[in-house]
């Protein structure tokens, strides 16, 4: 079985894949992304690759007739690709040559523009999944690539808010925050050139940070070659520091948030990328409890200035000041 099901309550869809619960957990010795194991290039730097447990299908299947006044359901189109980061299986992404970081964003861009010119495809979601704590099924340095058919609820309110916010105080919401933020100070992490990292005042997640350009740029395909090479090096220095929290491989969900694709004008938006780690300490996961999964309610176990200088200390024996 593969379709959306409509959720009459909250307004929005669920994908629905049943052939998604045979993924397997593959060991680290016959990893299919790895050179030699005949679905990949026996050599390469970044390389798009066909998920092979799709959730949205280009040709999707018929979805399963449904008599109802109240539920409906449709066909689970779409595109879902896995984007390899590197040929080599040990790496994250902080670890990624340049010249793979450049590549890597290249082949973002390409795929946004891709995919963004399908038919019936609204929403262009680049994002990455790292670590077991998150579900990750095959630990090789990779992230993913999903073409939806509608724009996903959070991206609908993100939208809503920021075009109410224009239309009342003329200003763009995002950088209005990033403006927030330079001026408080407490909570930035790393500024790069065109880019500025923080854990945001209302952050959810202990260590969460947002990257945002200082300059308004609505997705990733509008940034120079300048701009694209210190994208790749606020997220790199990110991921290292991270990484430096517990001297471990610190688990996270990482998106890239951009305008949608659908034809419309969002002049009112921002690109930006989040960052949700999942640890609380070196030994306990943080979890979205009862409130928070059934109210969207977040309860924060920590102080977003306390863990942005946690993470600014680190950033700043690695890299310096600035």
């Amino acid at each position: 079985m593969q379709e959306l099901r409509w959720n009459p309550v909250l307004k929005w869809w669920v994908m629905v894949s049943d052939g998604r619960e045979k993924r397997p957990l593959t060991p680290e010795k016959n990893c299919p992304f790895c050179p030699g194991s005949g679905k990949v290039p026996d050599s390469y730097d970044v390389l798009p690759y066909a998920n092979d447990f799709p959730i949205l299908s280009p040709n999707p299947p018929a979805p399963v007739p449904v008599d109802s006044t109240l539920y409906r359901n449709a066909k689970s189109f779409g595109k879902c690709e896995v984007i390899l980061y590197s040929q080599e299986h040990a790496l994250s992404f902080g670890d990624l040559p340049q010249g793979n970081v450049d590549k890597l964003i290249d082949l973002w861009i390409e795929k946004y523009r891709e995919l963004g010119a399908m038919d019936r495809i609204r929403y262009v979601f680049i994002f990455e999944n790292r670590g077991k704590e998150v579900g990750v099924t095959i630990t090789h340095p990779h992230g993913q690539i999903y073409g939806f058919p509608f724009i996903p609820k959070k991206i609908e309110l993100e939208l809503a808010s920021c075009k109410e916010y224009f239309e009342r105080e003329k200003k763009n919401l995002y950088l209005e925050i990033l403006h927030e933020e330079l001026n408080d100070g407490r909570r930035i992490v790393d500024e790069n050139g065109p880019f500025v990292t923080f854990v945001p005042y209302f952050a959810e997640y202990p260590y969460q940070v947002h990257i945002i350009p200082r300059v308004l740029r609505l997705s990733i395909d509008e940034f120079g070659d300048e701009e694209k090479r210190q994208l790749g090096r606020s997220l790199t220095r990110i991921v290292t520091v991270y990484n430096h929290v517990f001297n471990r491989e610190f688990p996270y969900m990482m998106s890239l948030g951009q305008k949608p694709t659908d034809g419309d004008d969002y002049p009112y938006y921002q690109f930006h990328i989040e960052f949700f780690p999942l640890l609380r300490n070196e030994k306990t996961q943080k979890f979205n409890a009862s409130s928070e999964t059934a109210t969207w309610t977040h309860g924060n176990p920590s102080s977003p200035e306390q863990k942005a200088a946690e993470l600014r200390t680190i950033k700043e024996k690695l890299y310096g000041v600035r």
